[in-house]
């Protein structure tokens, strides 16, 4: 709307009611445009940019639903009321299917153009509600993308912080002579290494806010076999993963006891000097996930001591525990097949 008052173009056959449409449309604050047809009335607003459209149905050659028709196909934007001297619903159903914004029954006096601006000013308003809303859209999917590239960011730098820290941790384990606790170190390195994993994964994918389980649990079994196995004692991890997909938090949480449940595969369930293989299966059972990961070794009776200084089955606790799940132990003829079932917990729209 403009200063001098919306722009109307008038399309209807009839001179007389042309003219009386102007003067009438003009007292009412408006500024009024005719035209003597559709063809026209189209060919004018394509050519000057109007903000309302008035269309009359009957019109010899072509009528109102044609033209309103070839508005549309021509990319008006412009409210458009269809004005007809016919009180048959049908016609009114079929021009607002056809396009129109609200429809006039003609009348006699200054009754119709009482309606006519009236159904004009809640089309307008309708007009500023959408272009509101439009804006409003448009800067919420603005800010999305902003906190988007804002949380890549964080999570690239997080990922950066932690393989800094891990090579910090190296350094020192590398300055030690203590063979215990050059091992605390690696161990402690590794555990690094599986929540860095997942802050890396982030920065580099589309989601920010899910890790995708196949890629990440891929990436983190081969640092392990890279860890844990030697010529002497070789250490197979095998992975087998269902597509799945966890929120951030609790990717960390699965990935830290992935890390400890085969680290201690690879460490206890096999001499030092023999090879050795872990299975590591990430399955979908309806709507949780489960975890299994086992080895065909020595066993392992949870009852007993901690073979080691116990600090990866608090980790694991601890863990299992922030997924509102445990970890449980299967009995089975050789090995220890331990297990987790993750319960599901809906993704952030």
């Amino acid at each position: 709307m403009t200063a001098e008052g919306p722009r109307v173009l008038y399309i209807d056959d009839d001179e007389g009611l042309r003219r009386l449409a102007s003067r009438a449309l003009q007292r009412r604050g408006y500024q009024v445009t005719t035209a003597a047809g559709g063809e026209e009335g189209v060919s004018m607003a394509v050519a000057t940019p109007f903000e309302l459209i008035a269309v009359d149905h009957y019109m010899p050659g072509q009528d109102g639903l044609a033209t309103l028709g070839l508005l549309t196909r021509a990319g008006n934007r412009a409210p458009v009321i269809y004005v007809t001297g016919s009180e048959e619903s049908r016609v009114a159903v079929a021009a607002l299917k056809a396009g129109a914004d609200d429809y006039v029954v003609k009348t006699v006096g200054d009754d119709f153009f009482d309606l006519l601006d009236r159904s004009f000013r809640q089309a307008l308003e309708q007009v500023a509600l959408r272009s509101a809303r439009d804006e409003a859209e448009a800067a919420v999917q603005a800010s999305n993308a902003r906190l988007a590239a804002l949380l890549s960011e964080v999570n690239h730098r997080v990922a950066n912080s932690l393989q800094m820290v891990s090579a910090f941790v190296h350094m020192q384990a590398g300055a030690l002579a203590d063979p215990a606790a050059k091992a605390a170190l690696a161990d402690t390195q590794q555990r690094i290494a599986a929540i860095g994993q997942v802050h890396r994964r982030l920065y580099t994918t589309d989601d920010v806010e899910a890790v995708d389980l196949e890629g990440y649990l891929a990436s983190m079994v081969e640092d392990l076999a890279s860890a844990w196995s030697t010529p002497a004692a070789p250490r197979a991890l095998r992975l087998s993963v269902e597509p799945a997909r966890l929120q951030t938090d609790r990717a960390v949480s699965l990935g830290v006891i992935v890390n400890e449940l085969v680290s201690n595969a690879c460490k206890y369930a096999y001499p030092a000097d023999a090879p050795g293989e872990v299975r590591i299966h990430l399955l979908r059972d309806g709507d949780d996930l489960v975890l299994r990961v086992e080895d065909d070794g020595a066993g392992f009776d949870p009852a007993a001591p901690a073979t080691g200084t116990g600090l990866g089955s608090r980790i694991i606790s601890a863990m299992a525990a922030s997924l509102k799940t445990r970890l449980d132990y299967e009995p089975g003829p050789t090995g220890t097949r331990a297990v987790l079932r993750i319960p599901s917990e809906p993704l952030t729209p």
